[in-house]
């Protein structure tokens, strides 16, 4: 078997178990009228900004954590982290912050019982493997699998989103960057 076969068996074995409800009820809870906060660190922070971007073309409001140029909290916002351990110190950290201000928390992670996931209003569960994770089931290095099936989770739920409030290719087209 090639070594993109087996990845591709990997990917659509994780995404085979993530719960479609659970798009569903991030959906309710991302709304136009809400400005959505992503946070993620190393590889699992890239995968959030993809998102972040992807829902800016789509038409909602979205931030980066930790960028120069994001606004304040505000309760009432949403908060979406990505910690493929759902234990990475800062995500967590960042993510008590926001609940103690108001802000309704989605998270995105590997582990349904982790502090991450404790603290959030829903949860994605995504069981690709990650770094560290003494019962990792994958051929790839660290957590490449969670990071693919993150990526194609989010990707669905911005689908999702795009369909529920009738955004079209070229209503995504007149977002994205025209200066390059």
């Amino acid at each position: 078997m090639q070594v993109f076969d087996v990845i591709l068996k990997e990917i659509e074995d994780v995404i085979g178990q993530v719960d479609e409800a659970d798009l569903d009820a991030a959906m309710a809870l991302i709304q136009k009228d809400t400005r959505i906060f992503v946070d993620g660190s190393g590889r699992s922070g890239f995968q959030a900004k993809g998102f972040a971007m992807r829902l800016m073309h789509i038409g909602y409001a979205s931030h980066v954590i930790g960028e120069t140029v994001t606004p304040s909290i505000t309760a009432g916002d949403v908060y979406f982290a990505v910690s493929g351990s759902g234990k990475t110190k800062n995500v967590v950290n960042d993510t008590r912050a926001a609940k103690e201000n108001g802000l309704t928390v989605i998270a995105a992670t590997s582990k349904a019982d982790s502090p991450l996931a404790e603290l959030a209003d829903c949860t994605i569960v995504i069981p690709g493997a990650t770094k560290g994770d003494k019962n990792k089931k994958s051929v790839q290095l660290l957590s490449s699998l969670f990071d693919q099936a993150v990526h194609i989770t989010l990707d669905a739920l911005c689908l999702k989103l795009s369909r529920r409030d009738h955004t079209s290719e070229a209503d995504a087209a007149k977002m994205h960057t025209n200066v390059e």
